[in-house]
């Protein structure tokens, strides 16, 4: 096959071919079971090369691959004549006749650089290397997230790839990979700022639950509220936790982290719909066992649902449910990818906490908050005002950024701001909640004020009597 020029077949075919015959490979190589008896390959269009000590350095038709790591089996495979029959989507870029791909098994290394030493006679004063991927799932090449070096400087041209990194949260949002450097430092921040402050939040509420949960609607409340806190922290865990070479690792933590999304807005959701009919049905109110009910089946049964519906759908279609490099959902094309199976709910909840939110404003201005027949859940009605008004726009605002990402050509500059503006806002949401839910609840606030004075230790009195 190597041989051939393929000349026979349309283009479009060819693309197709490679790209399949390069996917083969690689599953070969990858399945190859490396003993003591095992030896390298060598043909002439095709050689196959395994390295299992902490230095690997081989050479593979005169080009060096280095790669240093501390376990795991490295296998190199050179393939000649199969570049040019890629689809090349870098018009400006001439492909080499060489592909070289490295898979590393039983690795446990959190860092990891590959070299690539080209000998100074292959390469090109007036050209400009540039390290690029497969991508398996939209059949083409990409740069995304890999940093490129230039030579050494010391007689031998050297190319670096660092491709290993935390993907962005922008990519969330987005048509393909745009991490950078830079966003990953932000997501990291934010992740860590946000998961503390969640984890802060819910040892909190465990400390006040039975001070402040006094009546039905602040039942209501509070219930809502560690549900959002829950689900956002075990989104963000999964989101921190998705580096790593295993396929199956990867479509797990997919899978986590679209049902943790959807159930997050799902209950907002039962937060902002309960606290419309509060204030519209004032002598009507909801039975704790009824909300529970329906908050569940919303919150609990819908997400799962819709993720089992649409996982099922990709598989027995045989369209991508996941990327395997970003494990995120696949964007394809307008209302076509598994990422819509998390736009359209979500979109649907923004639009649907957004008209609460004009209710609940409405009502406001017409009226006070609507007498109830406890002072606890007046009190409460206002928290969950407090809570609906500030949320509903930051985190409506930054979705509505990330769809916007999805309708934005890659050239346009704005993609940039939208990036940078959605993964800023979405990595420090669980410090959002944390303010609003925890620092602007008086009752909270009050609650620990009593809990820190009963703790306190008091000064023993000693009196003096003078005889």
């Amino acid at each position: 096959m190597l041989n051939g020029s393929w000349d026979a077949v349309n283009k479009s075919e060819v693309h197709k071919m490679s790209s399949n015959y390069l996917q083969s490979v690689e599953g070969l190589v990858k399945n190859i079971k490396i003993n003591s008896n095992s030896s390298n390959v060598f043909s002439p269009n095709l050689q196959f090369k395994f390295c299992s000590s902490s230095n690997c350095n081989v050479s593979m038709f005169g080009i060096g691959v280095n790669l240093n790591r501390t376990t795991g089996i490295l296998k190199v495979v050179a393939i000649k004549n199969v570049m040019k029959k890629l689809k090349n989507n870098f018009l400006d870029m001439l492909p080499t006749s060489l592909l070289i791909s490295a898979t590393l098994e039983n690795n446990s290394d959190s860092f990891l650089q590959i070299t690539l030493e080209f000998p100074e006679k292959t390469l090109n004063i007036n050209t400009k290397p540039h390290c690029v991927f497969w991508n398996t799932s939209e059949k083409e090449w990409s740069d995304a997230g890999c940093v490129i070096k230039p030579s050494n400087g010391n007689g031998t041209g050297q190319v670096v790839c660092e491709c290993n990194h935390l993907t962005s949260f922008s990519v969330l949002m987005a048509k393909e990979d745009i991490s950078t450097e830079v966003l990953d430092i932000i997501t990291y921040v934010g992740l860590s700022v946000s998961i503390c402050s969640l984890l802060i939040f819910l040892t909190i509420e465990a400390l006040v639950w039975s001070a402040v949960v006094k009546s039905n609607l602040s039942h209501f409340r509070h219930t809502a509220m560690v549900n959002i806190a829950t689900f956002l922290l075990l989104a963000d865990i999964s989101f921190l936790a998705s580096e790593g070479d295993s396929e199956t690792w990867c479509l797990v933590l997919t899978l986590c982290k679209h049902l943790f999304f959807l159930a997050m807005f799902s209950w907002m959701l039962c937060m902002s719909v309960m606290l419309v009919h509060q204030l519209i049905f004032v002598f009507s109110p909801l039975r704790k066992r009824v909300f529970m009910f329906l908050a569940s089946s919303v919150g609990y049964v819908c997400p799962v649902l819709i993720v089992g519906s649409s996982y099922m759908y990709c598989k027995y279609t045989n369209k991508p449910y996941y990327d395997k490099k970003t494990c995120w959902l696949v964007y394809e094309r307008l209302l076509e990818g598994s990422i819509h199976a998390f736009i359209l709910p979500v979109g649907t909840v923004i639009l649907t906490n957004l008209f609460s939110m004009v209710v609940v404003i409405a009502t406001l201005v017409k009226s006070s908050v609507p007498d109830a027949s406890k002072v606890d859940d007046k009190e409460t009605a206002k928290s969950i005002i407090k809570v609906v008004v500030f949320l509903t726009p930051v985190f409506g605002v930054t979705w509505i950024i990330g769809f916007a990402q999805l309708l934005l050509d890659k050239d346009n500059p704005m993609v940039t701001v939208a990036s940078y503006s959605f993964t800023i806002l979405n990595s420090f949401q669980g410090l959002f909640i944390f303010i609003t839910g925890c620092l602007a609840e008086q009752k909270i606030v009050e609650q620990l004020t009593r809990m820190q004075l009963h703790l306190k230790p008091t000064t023993p009195r000693v009196d003096f009597v003078l005889d």
